[in-house]
């Protein structure tokens, strides 16, 4: 991180040149003929649902209420209860790396990469029992898995789509709206990597900057680790996965916890600087921008030559059949956009038509306004560009996996998605005052064309601009690779011809590649124009440019329409403080019932091992009346703070990660009369593979043998000085018990013994307390109270009782009995 700080902090006044530079001289791309929507999640939820997860610290699957945000992280909680009374759910996954997966092979084949010599079959996976064939595992290469699995391949269709979603959102975490930050960011982390040697594509640059600096230092940090810890680690072969990856996952998280607050760290002290170098900059643009063409002009003198010819015969040949490769499935899944939303609006003009008025229309778009963020309905769309394949050019141009520009070509399909959707929304509620019948369907059918044609134009524009960038990220790496490693030891002596108080601002790594990426522009712009001619990838001609072709549409308001209050019921229109509104729909298997009450019901797992307070809450359930269990949801709901246990997780500690390394084994044997020697029996300890003793340490802890006596003789001295009357009320009043009232059988002398009872008159207090209930039950008659007497007992008899065996509870209730009767 120190080197990489190094980095960062020149990079950085690189970055906020050229933005400074291009504030002042302007320029940029063709203006979008859609409007876009700022916050388009506001007051939205992804999506909500039911799911069976599987715990690895007991070996069972339970069912978790899960809750997808609009910030894209999956929440689970104990059951939608939990939920809804606003308590912190039990785990949150931020889905930035990982891979959603629904085949065990494919799962395996990523496990078996992370520990070398072991080999792994889908039948000996152990959280497969007990569990159905429709799976859903979340697999990433350092942090911790998660398996989840459904009732029906409908269910694992609609969630594999949401979970992909939520990966490829967390994935897209840097802002393209910082034009200092994330360009510092971006260029730091790629000469960095360059200098250790790697080149083109990285897969794992995922999520915020922390989350990626963390993948950087896993980056280097798994492999040692790995070699240092796979052959320490005992058991069997699920076991070490298991522990491995749970060891992994710790190391993770705290080199994720060090990386963000070592990123804020350089953020923060740059910052602080920008205001002098702002200043500067302004006050000698005019100077640093003529060094720098002198300094680019030397350069470009210097490796023209080499560079042409790398082209010319390394380059040039691939580049259409690159190009190719990145249209066709591109091309078909911007099609699928477009026919999707062309879908809807016929579903909108249709449904507005037969049921008529405004209200149905507002009913529609409700529905549709939330269209592009619709994992299920989109899921079509994104499956068109998961079909590019570039076998052949990754091993020459050294790109390491394709789906970098699946991801980037799927967010602007995205994009695509929502700004149309958001233009139509914006053109329909301009033209709906006072217009119903047909005037209301011609209004639609118009808006609808209109926004398909600036669609059109805006989708070949950003398709264009995804071609470019993806050819300049495929073959600038490959070139570089080629050229920097001949021209390095003569960059340095451009520095001398750069004034000191500029240097700065021109770097010479930075001018070489800006030189090299000027080589190859011209051929790569040459190759796009003449693709836009081909009909088949329908892309417009650079020639044909719509500018300003309806001034009015940038007038209309920012605010997103909420269609549900304008034209919905006056019912509607009048409730504030909406519930957040989930964008997918919930999923209700045909012929099988809902899972009720979350986490209530369970699938057994490999070992029938308990969790805890299973048993207990078993028998809650089964007590508890089904009017009440109804009428839970109308009980009124108070925050309250979660007591449930939480779950073990990954070791926090370095003893913790020691002890999966090593574990330790406890087995407790019982000692001999004497005490001096363990009792040794004919039993075994069982021990797994890789398991040995190394030492045997005995533990030996003494108790007092008269406690019980003693305590049972303090018992009845007091219970001897106290008064009868008061006896009776603490026997008949149990604190643990709810009082109920009294039956038809119960009298005053009946009494609850739930309470604490000594063991030596557990049953002898039964014996004495039957035949009184007896005797009530067949009504005796009650004796006259002048004939009553009453016989004191000396304190010399409580010796005596103790000898016999009584306890303070028999003379309570003799003495009783005796003043009763």
């Amino acid at each position: 991180m120190a080197e990489f700080g190094m980095v960062y902090e020149q990079q950085y006044t690189v970055a906020l040149f050229n933005s400074v530079r291009f504030e002042i001289e302007g320029g940029g791309n063709a203006q979008s003929q859609l409007l876009h929507r700022k916050d388009p999640l506001q007051d939205r939820s992804i999506f909500s649902g039911d799911l069976f997860q599987y715990l690895e610290e007991n070996k069972k699957w339970r069912n978790r209420f899960i809750f997808v945000a609009d910030s894209y992280d999956i929440s689970f909680y104990e059951n939608k209860l939990a939920h809804d009374r606003g308590l912190h759910p039990k785990g949150v996954i931020n889905c930035a790396g990982y891979k959603a997966l629904t085949s065990m092979e494919e799962y395996l084949e990523l496990l078996n990469s992370c520990l070398p010599d072991t080999k792994a079959k889908a039948g000996n996976s152990p959280f497969l029992k007990g569990a159905s064939s429709f799976l859903l595992i979340l697999w990433h290469p350092y942090a911790r898995h998660h398996y989840f699995y459904v009732r029906t391949e409908k269910e694992q269709k609609k969630w594999l789509a949401v979970f992909q979603d939520c990966v490829r959102h967390t994935n897209n975490g840097l802002s393209e709206e910082n034009k200092v930050l994330t360009p510092a960011f971006t260029d730091s982390l790629r000469l960095y990597r360059q200098a250790k040697g790697h080149y083109g594509t990285w897969d794992m640059m995922c999520g915020d900057p922390g989350r990626i600096l963390a993948n950087l230092v896993m980056e280097t940090l798994h492999p040692d680790l790995r070699a240092l810890i796979a052959p320490r680690l005992k058991g069997k072969l699920q076991q070490r996965q298991r522990d491995w990856m749970l060891i992994s996952d710790a190391v993770y998280r705290q080199v994720l916890a060090q990386t963000r607050v070592q990123y804020e760290g350089l953020v923060l002290a740059s910052e602080a600087e920008r205001p002098r170098l702002d200043a500067s900059l302004r006050t000698d643009m005019d100077q640093i921008i003529a060094s720098k063409e002198h300094i680019s002009g030397r350069i470009r003198a210097l490796v023209h030559p080499r560079a042409e010819q790398l082209l010319r015969s390394n380059v040039q040949p691939y580049i259409t059949s690159i190009l190719e490769a990145l249209m066709e499935p591109a091309s078909r899944g911007f099609s699928e956009v477009r026919e999707v939303l062309f879908r809807e609006m016929v579903e909108v003009s249709k449904n507005t038509l037969n049921d008529g008025g405004q209200e149905a229309l507002g009913k529609q778009m409700e529905k549709v306004s939330m269209l592009a963020f619709h994992p299920v309905k989109m899921q079509s769309c994104y499956e068109k560009m998961e079909q590019l394949s570039l076998e052949g050019l990754q091993q020459r141009f050294e790109v390491s996996s394709p789906s970098v520009f699946i991801q980037r070509a799927q967010i602007l399909m995205r994009e695509q998605m929502d700004n149309a959707v958001y233009t139509l929304e914006q053109l329909l509620h301009q033209s709906l005052e006072g217009q119903s019948g047909e005037q209301l369907f011609k209004i639609i059918q118009r808006c609808q064309d209109r926004v398909l044609k600036k669609y059109d134009y805006d989708s070949s524009t950003v398709r264009k601009k995804f071609f470019r960038e993806a050819l300049l990220q495929i073959i600038i790496p490959y070139m570089l690779k080629q050229l920097y490693p001949v021209y390095s030891t003569e960059l340095p002596k451009f520095k001398e011809l750069i004034f000191e108080d500029l240097s700065r601002f021109i770097l010479v790594e930075n001018v070489f590649e800006e030189v090299v990426l000027q080589s190859v522009t011209k051929d790569i712009m040459m190759a796009v124009k003449e693709a836009a001619v081909q009909r088949k990838h329908n892309l417009y001609r650079d020639s044909i440019v719509l500018t300003n072709s309806d001034p009015n549409l940038h007038l209309l308001g920012e605010n997103p329409i909420d269609w549900a209050q304008h034209y919905g019921r006056e019912e509607q229109a009048g409730t504030g403080n909406r519930k957040r509104r989930q964008i997918v729909s919930m999923i209700l298997p045909e012929g099988m019932p809902p899972i009720p009450y979350g986490s209530c019901l369970e699938v057994p797992g490999v070992e029938e091992i308990p969790e805890e307070n299973e048993a207990q809450l078993s028998e809650d359930v089964q007590e508890k009346p089904l009017s009440t269990l109804e009428h839970l949801h109308e009980q009124p709901v108070t925050p309250t703070k979660s007591t449930a246990p939480k779950e073990p997780g990954s070791p926090d500690s370095v003893d913790g990660i020691r002890q999966l390394i090593n574990p330790v084994l406890e087995v407790v044997l019982p000692l001999s009369e004497e005490g001096d020697e363990p009792v040794l029996t004919n039993g075994m300890v069982n021990l797994e593979e890789g398991q040995e003793i190394k030492a045997v340490t005995t533990v030996t802890e003494v108790l007092p043998r008269d406690t019980a006596a003693e305590n049972a003789i303090q018992e009845l001295d007091i219970a001897v000085q106290e008064d009868d009357g008061e006896r009776l009320v603490e026997c008949a009043v149990d604190s643990d018990v709810e009082l109920v009232p009294p039956s038809a059988y119960s009298s005053p002398r009946h009494h609850d013994d739930s309470g604490f009872q000594s063991p030596t008159n557990e049953h002898g207090q039964e014996e004495e307390a039957q035949p009184i209930r007896e005797e009530l039950k067949v009504g005796e008659a009650i004796v006259d109270p002048e004939q009553v007497m009453v016989t004191l007992e000396q304190e010399g008899k409580v010796s005596n009782d103790l000898e016999t065996g009584q306890t303070k509870e028999d003379t309570a209730e003799e003495d009783s009995d005796v003043s009763e009767i």
